[in-house]
């Protein structure tokens, strides 16, 4: 069961979470569009789960040659190739049926979106410098634009830009420590060849500044004193996520916050904070 766990890659559904976005800002978290955007939630769990095989599937040779990918299901052989593509091909048909049935129809095709932007970018878009990183964070702001779409609920266009940024600002975060890890050869990851650390590292916190200014701006935008109390506790964040990956991390959003009981912690305290004062 653990291998099949581990092929599905369940730890990453955590970001699938950016589906309620749009209700939590929106004071509708706990409206009976919550059941909407839960069925959403698990239509993106499958559609991503089948994304994830399919790079598997495409990775498996240059996996194996990998220090902790080669224990990947597929690249270690406890999964045939053959099975991963029936688990996959369900996961897809399950996601769009779900989609279909639990909201907007139009929502489907930001499923179908988000899977052909990632069929492309196995299919040999990940070797291209920025197209890479330009779809990985696509990728986060996708679930938000379903979320809002699948609900109906409109999100502001400051926290739009703030998702936006931060993707980007995890997304060259993660090929900078690939880099640092693998070194520049690229030996597993061709697209390595063509970032150099430097620019990498420049540009990312290019992106943590403008998110973080987004994200003061919308909270300006509300007119009220107590959310401007919540930006220091982003930057306090993502302070402490450039801490993570500055160490000796692969860059991984959900690995560095999920081995992190700090970040965890002050996450939680971030959300908290917005939701009592959103709320109450």
């Amino acid at each position: 069961m653990k291998k099949y766990l581990k092929l599905l890659r369940v730890k990453h559904y955590l970001k699938n979470v950016l589906v309620f976005t749009p209700l939590f800002f929106n004071r509708t978290l706990f409206s009976h569009k919550c059941m909407i955007a839960f069925l959403g939630f698990l239509a993106f769990c499958l559609i991503s789960s089948s994304v994830y095989i399919l790079n598997d599937i495409q990775d498996a040779p240059k996996d194996r040659l990998h220090p902790t990918k080669r224990f990947r299901p597929i690249a270690s052989g406890e999964i045939s190739v053959f099975k991963a593509k029936i688990i996959g091909l369900t996961c897809f048909a399950l996601s769009i049926l779900l989609s279909f049935y639990g909201g907007r129809p139009v929502s489907s095709i930001l499923l179908l979106l988000y899977f052909v932007l990632n069929f492309l970018y196995s299919a040999g878009l990940k070797n291209r410098p920025l197209i890479d990183v330009i779809i990985l964070a696509s990728g986060f702001i996708i679930r938000v634009i379903y979320g809002a779409v699948l609900t109906n609920i409109p999100i502001s266009g400051w926290l739009y830009l703030t998702i936006w940024t931060g993707a980007f600002y995890m997304g060259l975060g993660k090929r900078r420590n690939e880099i640092q890890k693998q070194g520049e050869s690229g030996a597993t990851r061709p697209v390595l060849q063509f970032y150099t650390y430097s620019f990498l590292d420049k540009n990312m916190y290019v992106c943590i500044a403008l998110a973080i200014a987004f994200y003061a701006l919308w909270a300006v935008e509300r007119n009220n004193l107590r959310f401007l109390w919540s930006v220091p506790i982003m930057m306090i964040i993502l302070m402490k996520y450039s801490l993570d990956i500055e160490g000796n991390s692969d860059g991984d959003p959900i690995e560095v916050i999920t081995h992190d009981k700090v970040l965890i912690l002050l996450v939680t305290v971030f959300l908290a904070y917005l939701g009592v004062i959103i709320y109450i």
